[in-house]
């Protein structure tokens, strides 16, 4: 069954796979009202603003392979990102898919298509609905399945 591999910052939903983020920015530095923390804290009210300029990206490691199979982003319209790239890789492989987001406040949902179990991937938005090219997204969850490490065939 799917769960949602990254669902708070540092812990996953029923697998067991730890996940650490970075950022490519955050707006004035101000880490404490608009940070990475707020992209998977559960609330509403909280988000990632990034800076202005191209591109801005999400980076997230895994502590263990996954099988990413959705990717689901929350927006705020004015401020998404319209093509978005995603970059995933393990052991020297790289995958990559794109995504294009509508200019919305509204959850919106992605199927990936990854052949492969990743342990890190990066979002690239490589442009935004924002002339000024800022990013500001209120939620972001990576759902897939974990892997065996050593098989890398799925539990």
């Amino acid at each position: 069954s799917l769960v949602c591999v990254v669902a708070r910052i540092g812990l996953s939903w029923n697998t067991g796979v730890r996940t650490t983020f970075r950022v490519s920015s955050v707006l004035n530095r101000d880490v404490s009202n608009f940070g990475k923390k707020h992209l998977t804290d559960g609330r509403p009210d909280t988000c990632w603003n990034s800076d202005q300029g191209t591109p801005q990206w999400i980076c997230l490691d895994f502590s263990a392979p996954v099988a990413l199979s959705e990717i689901h982003l929350q927006f705020q319209g004015g401020f998404a990102g319209k093509e978005v790239r995603v970059e995933a890789a393990s052991s020297g492989a790289t995958a990559c898919c794109r995504i294009f987001p509508e200019d919305s406040n509204g959850l919106q949902k992605f199927t990936l298509e990854l052949d492969t179990p990743v342990e890190r991937m990066r979002i690239v938005f490589c442009s935004s609905t924002d002339m000024f090219g800022r990013i500001v997204l209120y939620h972001l969850a990576v759902c897939g399945k974990k892997c065996n490490s050593e098989s890398n065939s799925l539990d």
